[in-house]
Parts: C-alpha cells; sequence; structure tokens
C-alpha cells in the first residue's frame, strides 16, 4: 500500500509518499492548476489511503480520489495540530507528521457526510442566506417609511401597506432607493418559495427528517439540517456530546478546584446552532416543559440565556429521537407547584417542637 500524508492548500499540496513495500518516503509539492496532482494520484498503483486535515474547498480532491478507487481518510485539525511536540510549523513538516499517525494508527480520523449530502447542505444555506438578504431589504424599507412617519411593521408587507410605502413622496435619490430596494425584493421571493418546496420534499423524503418534524417548532429545515450536520447517531455516547459538538456547552476555566464557566463556545456548525435557536423559541410556546424551562432561565438569567438553553435542550431532544427512532411524544410530568410553594415539605414550628 501507498500512504500519503497530504497537507492541502487551495492551490497546492504538500504531500509525503510511503512505499509500505520499500520503506521509501518521497516528498513532493503538486499544484492543482496545472493538472499535476491529477497525474500523480492517478500514476499511483492500488492500493492508496490519503490523510488529509478537515478543510474546505477539498471536493474536487475527493471526487478525483474517489473516481481513482483510493482512500482518502479526513482527520481532526486540532487533534492533529495538538499531537505536535515541538513548535515549528512548515507544509514538509505537516505532511511528514500526518504521515506518521496513519502509519502508527493514530490518525485522528472524523466522520465526513457522502457528496450528495453536502451537496443537500449547500439547498439549505442558500435557502437560510436568500432569506437573511430579504431580512435585510425589508429592515431598509421600514427605515425609509418610518422616516416618513408611516410605521406598520409587519403590515407593511400586507397589500394595504405595500400600497402606502409606495405612494410615499420621497426625494429624487430616495424615491430610486425605494424603487430598487422593492425590486430586490419581489426578485427574492420566488426563489426563495422554490428553495422552500425543495427543502419540504428533501424533508419529508427523509425518513430521519421526517421524525423530526414531529416535535413541535421543528420545521423541514431545521430537522434537515440537523440530520445532514449530525450524521449517524451512534457517533454520539450521550447528549453532552452533542451539545459540544454544536457549541451549545459553556467554556470552560477550571482549575485548583475553582470552576469558571462563560458563554457557549460556538464551536460547532454555526447555521445548525442559529436554526436550533429560532427552532426553540416556538418549541418554547408549544411544548410545556421547555416553556417552563424558558421561563425559569429567562427570569435568573435573561431572555438571550434563556433561548440558548431551550437550543442545548431541544437539540439533545431531537439525537434522542434520531437514537431512539422514535417520534415525538409530550412527556406527562407532575403539575407544578403553586407560585410561593416549595418542591419539599416544610415542617411547621408545632411539628419540629419549637
Amino acid at each position: 500500500m501507498h500512504i500519503v500524508g497530504c497537507d492541502f492548500h487551495s492551490r497546492y499540496q504538500q504531500i509525503a509518499v510511503l512505499n509500505e513495500e520499500t520503506g521509501e518516503v518521497v516528498e513532493r509539492r503538486l499544484e492543482h492548476g496545472n493538472g499535476e496532482a491529477h497525474a500523480f494520484y492517478a500514476s499511483l498503483p492500488k492500493p492508496v489511503r490519503v490523510g488529509i486535515e478537515a478543510t474546505g474547498y477539498t471536493q474536487w480532491f475527493e471526487r478525483l480520489l474517489q473516481e481513482l478507487g483510493h482512500e482518502l481518510w479526513v482527520g481532526d485539525a486540532a487533534a492533529i495540530r495538538a499531537s505536535v511536540v515541538r513548535k515549528q510549523k512548515y507544509d514538509e513538516r505537516d505532511a511528514r507528521h500526518i504521515l506518521l499517525l496513519l502509519t502508527e494508527n493514530r490518525f485522528p480520523r472524523i466522520w465526513m457526510p457522502s457528496l450528495s449530502e453536502r451537496d443537500l447542505r449547500q439547498l439549505l444555506i442558500h435557502r437560510v442566506r436568500l432569506v437573511q438578504w430579504r431580512t435585510r431589504i425589508q429592515n431598509q424599507l421600514h427605515a425609509v417609511a418610518m422616516g416618513q412617519g408611516l410605521c406598520r411593521k409587519k403590515k407593511l408587507w400586507t397589500r394595504s401597506g405595500r400600497q402606502e410605502l409606495e405612494s410615499l413622496p420621497l426625494d429624487p435619490w430616495a424615491s430610486r432607493r425605494r424603487r430598487e430596494l422593492l425590486e430586490l425584493y419581489d426578485r427574492l421571493n420566488p426563489p426563495i418559495e422554490e428553495l422552500d418546496r425543495a427543502v419540504w420534499r428533501e424533508a419529508h423524503g427523509n425518513p430521519s427528517a421526517a421524525r423530526l418534524m414531529t416535535h413541535p417548532g421543528v420545521g423541514p429545515l431545521t430537522a434537515l439540517a440537523f440530520v445532514l450536520t449530525m450524521g449517524p447517531a451512534s457517533r454520539f455516547a450521550r447528549g453532552k456530546k452533542v451539545a459540544s459538538y454544536l457549541g451549545l456547552n459553556p467554556r470552560e476555566d477550571s482549575s485548583g478546584g475553582h470552576r469558571r464557566t462563560g458563554a457557549i463556545s460556538k464551536q460547532g456548525n454555526a447555521l445548525l446552532r442559529w436554526l436550533l435557536v429560532e427552532a426553540g423559541q416556538t418549541a418554547a410556546r408549544r411544548d410545556p416543559e421547555l416553556h417552563r424551562l424558558y421561563q425559569r432561565v429567562k427570569f435568573r438569567r435573561g431572555s438571550p440565556i434563556a433561548k440558548v438553553a431551550v437550543a442545548r435542550k431541544l437539540a439533545v431532544r431531537l439525537y434522542w429521537m434520531l437514537r431512539n427512532q422514535s417520534d415525538y411524544a409530550p412527556r406527562k410530568s407532575a403539575a407544578p407547584p403553586m407560585p410561593g410553594s416549595s418542591s419539599s415539605a416544610v415542617m411547621s414550628p408545632c411539628a419540629s417542637g419549637r
């Protein structure tokens, strides 16, 4: 077998190749633009195992290795770097280090979604970005309207509100801005509706996503994003691992018996984390347990932290629904205590002998 440690960059890659039969190690730099990388991997006799750090812009490289019948391992970049003792870092050393981890069976391989699953992720990202652009346009038009004393909030996007907005007397440049913003707004609506239909079809055609949609507040977008991002639920041993993977766990800097926690780590997928926070606000209005959690944390820590707490709880719930292959079922819990009452029994002065 040929084992390749690859330090991958956008325009080139530095490799260290081990021929297990002869023990020879060859180091080379391969350019991407002139086809040198394609020709080199095509010339290698099978079997070939290639190890790279997790990074972006690798779809073409993955397809190339798949077409050639080579095996690609993707490793945790942080774990690979943490295993380096010396502080020196350059391309040749990085490639040799990846090769060393591969040969010593210490390579921190991670799960990777398939190319088709990553293409579906592009559908979700594109839909979210278009909606965000439309929201920015709406906010700008709201500002134009309020500058003329017209404050309609959501009603501004009804037929009557649109007529009021278009009939406002504005100066020439402000009038041009209003006209062009409305044109952009009208152009964004049809593709967003088309993408919504595509997301609906993909979510309902995926059994795992359809199962997650049985939970209140979880729609096709959030359910499909959760399935495509988390992958097999068996990858995670418990719910805390899920919260950590999504960056919904608090950062911690504890030492010497003193526990210090801060804001959430935000180390996971930013899009899914944002979708869970949005879905959690709807779920908290429909699910009694999440509603109580939101109210309790909001009273102690404020609304923003309460939203994150609900999102974390929702993520763990969705994980267990996938892990157990079960639909949503509202939990039967005891009635909440009355205001001012205690959850534990309180002895009266007579009963205590005082």
